[in-house]
């Protein structure tokens, strides 16, 4: 990613991502929060089935819309117990409301956010 877009990803926690439905090829958007941690950005949320995380376990590329731009990215998904509690780890804790780190191990997709 350019230094560029990677300064507006930072400025935006709150952002829009397009997937392809597994099922339907249809593009599916929804709002999300990204997250920075290791240095790196990431997609994840609360423990629970997520139908954008499923997208992208069988299509990792989408589109990540920021407040004045597009970016064609892609999504490498985290299934190492290492590397995501080395992740979690870093997220979690600033979460007041996130509940319990071992509760996001056991259950919350991870996604790094990568240029395509």
């Amino acid at each position: 990613m350019t230094d560029d877009a990677w300064r507006a990803l930072e400025r935006q926690q709150t952002v829009e991502i397009t997937t392809v439905g597994r099922r339907s090829g249809r593009a599916q958007r929804i709002e999300t929060w990204r997250y920075r941690a290791a240095g790196r950005y990431w997609l994840t949320g609360s423990p629970g089935r997520r139908d954008w995380y499923a997208n992208l376990l069988a299509q990792p590329a989408f589109t990540l819309h920021l407040a004045d731009r597009e970016l064609a990215v892609r999504g490498r998904v985290v299934t190492d117990p290492d590397e995501r509690a080395r992740v979690f780890g870093e997220i979690v804790p600033g979460l007041e409301w996130a509940g319990s780190l071992d509760s996001w191990l056991a259950g919350s997709p991870l996604v790094e956010i990568l240029l395509d």
